[in-house]
């Protein structure tokens, strides 16, 4: 182990190497709702977005042929709009674990932090502090940099262990009674690597400040319940579990009743959560994520989904081969399935492309926006791996294999280059 990173033997999980784990029917059958991996691309790239499942996009398109228009109008396509806007506020709030009111629609994930970030800093004062960690993604930290540099504020970086493990001690140095906001992840984008989302929600309520979280990964692996952490912000992005391009976030009501929205004026302030929805809602959008809700529910849920990829994680970590690196957590405890590797000495990008060449879809990038976390663990180029629940033993084996066979010519192409040249035997 080095000051950053795990480096893999072959031996790794070898004890595991002859246990093939097995689906439920239903997320065996799941497959079968997806078009797009029909061709036989193996997609490994969920952090960045998965695949959508055919009814997904039925439903939208529905909702453009059969209630194009708006809400508010007394006839039969507007009401059906209003209830299809009362259904996916229900639907979403059975998801996170909150009431239907407290449940809030955007464009994405960013776009909701920075108009809510943007709603509090109207009771902000010059001197108030920000606690963020060098986990986030940066769409939970520019938000209150921006905010900062506008309202005299202060940011902080709480900081994480040399394993990636957010460090709490640190996060407490950072509380005082100026702090404000507490701004965290609840699994990191680059690592995978989660946090005990309650323990930093209790840490905020002490100092006095609000508990924000980025449950963008997390929501996409693991059943989320946003009370029982005693957070007071949650933001999600529905494409990272196989739903729309839309962001979805929860208010704390007795919070969100306290602010002041940046709203037009004539708009209902009801349900509460409605008040940070600014224009017409994407109705064809929230049609999608109501058929999203209803696929994960026919294959039994996101605890059912969770208990699989963590199986299918398991066996990614077990097939790593020799000098594999590692960046996060070594075993699937305390992770989602999120990946972060690299080898010293060959290109994480020239990797990626060879893969694509053979039919494996893997990222290579610098920091993945993980600014702080880049810049404290140095990791310079990796590819990240991403798991889904359609993803499948044999698609993690031969992900395994084509990387190993890929790691190993490069290598040997590196000891051929680095030997010296033969010396020549001509004679005087």
């Amino acid at each position: 182990m080095s000051n950053s990173t795990a480096d893999l033997t072959s031996a790794h999980g070898a004890s595991d190497a002859g246990h093939q784990p097995v689906p439920s029917p239903a997320i065996a059958a799941a497959r079968g709702h997806f078009s797009s991996l029909r061709d036989g691309f193996v997609f490994l790239d969920a952090p960045g977005g998965t695949q959508t499942p055919d009814e997904v996009a039925a439903a939208v398109a529905e909702v453009y042929r059969e209630s194009s228009g708006n809400t508010g109008a007394p006839y039969a396509t507007s009401r059906r709009l209003e209830a299809l806007v009362d259904e996916a506020r229900a639907a979403s709030a059975r998801f996170l674990g909150c009431t239907f009111d407290e449940v809030i629609f955007g464009a994405n994930m960013t776009s909701l932090n920075f108009t809510l970030s943007r709603t509090l800093g109207r009771q902000l004062e010059p001197g108030d502090e920000v606690v963020v960690t060098r986990l986030d993604h940066d769409a939970n930290v520019a938000p209150w940099l921006d905010l900062a540099a506008d309202r005299g504020l202060r940011v902080l970086h709480a900081d994480v262990h040399a394993d990636t493990r957010l460090d709490l001690a640190d996060l407490e140095r950072h509380l005082s009674a100026r702090t404000k906001v507490v701004a965290f992840p609840w699994a990191a984008n680059s690592t995978g690597t989660t946090v005990d989302a309650r323990a930093i929600c209790d840490l905020a309520h002490q100092a006095g400040a609000l508990a924000w979280v980025d449950a963008v990964q997390y929501a996409a692996h693991e059943p989320m319940d946003v009370q029982s952490i005693g957070a007071d912000i949650v933001t999600c992005s529905a494409y990272k579990f196989c739903g729309p391009h839309l962001g979805i976030a929860f208010g704390r009501r007795d919070l969100l009743e306290s602010w002041k929205p940046y709203k037009a004026r004539p708009v209902s302030f009801e349900p509460v959560g409605h008040r940070f929805e600014t224009g017409t809602l994407p109705y064809e959008l929230l049609g999608g994520l109501l058929a999203t809700f209803a696929y994960l529910d026919s294959l039994g849920g996101m605890a059912e989904l969770a208990a699989w990829e963590r199986d299918l994680g398991e066996r990614l970590l077990a097939g790593f081969g020799a000098g594999t690196r590692l960046y996060g957590p070594p075993t699937m405890a305390g992770r989602v399935p999120t990946f972060l590797i690299n080898f010293p000495g060959i290109p994480s990008a020239r990797l990626s492309e060879e893969l694509a060449d053979l039919g494996f879809g893997v990222w290579s990038h610098g920091s993945y926006y993980a600014l702080g976390l880049h810049e404290r663990i140095g990791w310079g180029e990796a590819l990240r791996i991403g798991i889904a629940h359609y993803n499948t033993v044999d698609e993690v084996d031969r992900f395994n294999e084509a990387l190993a066979k890929l790691v190993a010519g490069h290598r040997s192409k590196a000891s051929e280059e680095a030997a010296p040249a033969p010396a020549s035997g001509g004679q005087r």
